[in-house]
């Protein structure tokens, strides 16, 4: 294409800022910086997987977000997607039990089991995993400020089955620093919360080191609406965070970068967001091997979950995001995924029903049986607009991440604010190109129809359930030895308040049915609670 022609086109830039030219070559690819990163499958710097063969071998875990009501309703759930084919479970858990109150706390009122599983006690985590064999499905605990009593409560369960705890398999999303972020729902301030971050690496390291502690979650922060590049940097520069915590403590990097894992989002252009990914996976390796010493190669690999990031649904014509839902699930398989949650259609409404999570099932299944995604490894390699864009992608994700530790670190800026409330800005950049149809949303911005009725079945809130919670809790409490429980949270203050790792005496507490409340508070007399600061 002449000069002349090139000039006459609209600009196209990506959400990331990165300007797209109409056509890529071999220049563009060495001008970037060549192909030094690319490697093989399977080898340092695992851009194209971190397995030589991939889905060639075994496809990704298709693990659908899912969780209700009480455990009891949960569960039935959990059998359902099995008995259709889920190969792992993706725990929601409802807003008391995320910040780490009880069904029966007045600040409970209305949101037990709303919008996901409610949790008070050990005896609830025993009846929602009931019948399911936990080394053949592996659970990930979607939970974060509660998320080291959750834990507690997992490993106390399965080791209660019979389980070793040595060889259990399964990951917790803990990821506090994202919810100061991204979602809200902290309970301490930021330095007790990253402590507690690193007494639960610290623990399973020791205790159940197959087990994931922490999944980084540049999803949230990509839903709060950071653009892709600030997704996988602020969540690097989290992940590093807990490192050095870890570290702090005298454990080696080998000892645990294996068991990280991250949860990244996917909505939006296709290549910008397998770059993104691919672009990650190689300076996530770089940065185990050079800043950290990292000789393992477990200890450099990116592992993830990614599917279809709700953001990127829509309220209008909801039915095309079945479509969209089935993009998301191409990119995420593009992208070298080691597990799959894709969101379902519904989700931009309601808690999705059991078509609509089979509708998603099913579109994950496909590429596996009919698309052909499972044949190849990294099928995207050595396009010139690829390579070109993972170098691109690779670049702007390092300046931002130099550029938060230039104004003193990732722990320091969330504390002040200072990254909430570059989200935010960015957030209300997007919406107002969304509104002034610069940034086109099909169904929203363009191609509208005027609805009636939408196909959306809502899914309805019980309230039984919720009364049938605080009953089980009730029982709990009369059942329970009452001063073993006082005895264990007793040590759980002390430890807490001596700086001792508070894993051990969480456990002990689960084991004696304490309370998620009644931990939460204890932890809260020795902590105090975050108090959100404001910026202007």
């Amino acid at each position: 294409m002449s000069d002349r022609k090139a000039k006459d086109l609209r600009p196209v830039v990506n959400e990331s800022g990165i300007p797209i030219q109409p056509v890529y070559t071999a220049a563009d690819v060495e001008a970037t910086g060549g192909l030094s990163m690319l490697g093989l499958p399977g080898e340092y710097p695992f851009t194209r997987g971190i397995h030589p063969l991939m889905y060639r071998k075994r496809p990704w875990t298709m693990r659908q977000y899912a969780g209700f009501g009480n455990p009891h309703e949960t569960n039935k759930r959990f059998h359902f997607l099995i008995a259709n084919g889920q190969t792992g479970l993706n725990v929601a858990f409802d807003l008391p039990t995320q910040c780490g109150l009880d069904s029966d706390d007045p600040l409970a009122e209305g949101e037990v089991g709303r919008v996901g599983m409610a949790v008070d006690s050990l005896r609830d985590v025993e009846i929602a995993f009931d019948g399911i064999d936990l080394e053949q499905i592996t659970v990930s605990l979607t939970i974060n400020g509660s998320a080291a009593i959750l834990i507690a409560m997992y490993l106390a369960m399965a080791e209660k089955r019979g389980y070793d705890l040595k060889q259990l398999r399964g990951t917790a999303q803990n990821d506090i620093l994202k919810e100061y972020v991204g979602r809200g729902t902290w309970i301490f301030p930021v330095e007790p919360s990253v402590k507690l971050v690193g007494d639960t690496i610290e623990y399973c390291a020791q205790e159940a080191p197959r087990y994931t502690p922490v999944s980084v979650c540049g999803y949230h922060i990509r839903e709060s609406g950071a653009t892709p590049v600030q997704e996988i940097a602020y969540a690097f520069c989290i992940a590093k965070a807990y490192a050095d915590e870890a570290l702090k403590r005298g454990l080696h990097i080998d000892e645990f970068a294996g068991r990280l894992s991250y949860n990244l989002n996917i909505f939006g252009n296709i290549f910008e967001q397998v770059c993104k990914f691919r672009a990650a996976r190689g300076l996530w390796a770089k940065i185990m091997k050079e800043e950290y010493g990292a000789a393992q190669p477990e200890s450099m690999w990116l592992r993830m979950i990614a599917g279809g990031g709700g953001g990127g649904l829509t309220f209008e014509q909801p039915e095309l995001n079945i479509v969209r839902g089935a993009y998301y699930a191409l990119i995420s398989a593009l992208s070298g995924t080691q597990t799959m949650a894709l969101c379902s259609y519904d989700e931009a409404y309601t808690i999705p029903t059991e078509y609509s999570a089979r509708v998603s099932l099913r579109t994950m299944q496909l590429l596996i049986e009919e698309m052909g995604l499972c044949d190849t490894v990294d099928p995207l390699a050595g396009s010139y607009y690829v390579e070109t864009l993972t170098n691109q992608m690779r670049d702007e994700i390092s300046t931002v991440m130099a550029e938060v530790d230039t104004r003193g670190g990732i722990v320091k800026l969330i504390s002040e604010g200072v990254i909430q409330a570059e989200v935010s800005a960015q957030a209300y950049r997007m919406q107002r190109a969304i509104e002034a149809g610069t940034f086109p949303k099909v169904g929203v911005n363009c191609y509208r129809v005027e609805e009636d009725d939408k196909p959306v079945e809502f899914h309805p809130y019980d309230e039984d359930d919720a009364r049938l919670q605080i009953a089980s809790l009730a029982e709990v409490r009369n059942s329970r030895d009452g001063s073993a429980v006082e005895a264990c949270l007793g040590r759980l203050r002390a430890d807490a308040r001596a700086g001792h790792n508070v894993m051990p005496a969480l456990m002990e507490a689960v084991k004696a049915y304490a309370t998620v409340g009644e931990m939460t508070r204890a932890l809260v007399d020795v902590y105090g609670r975050y108090r959100e600061p404001i910026r202007f």
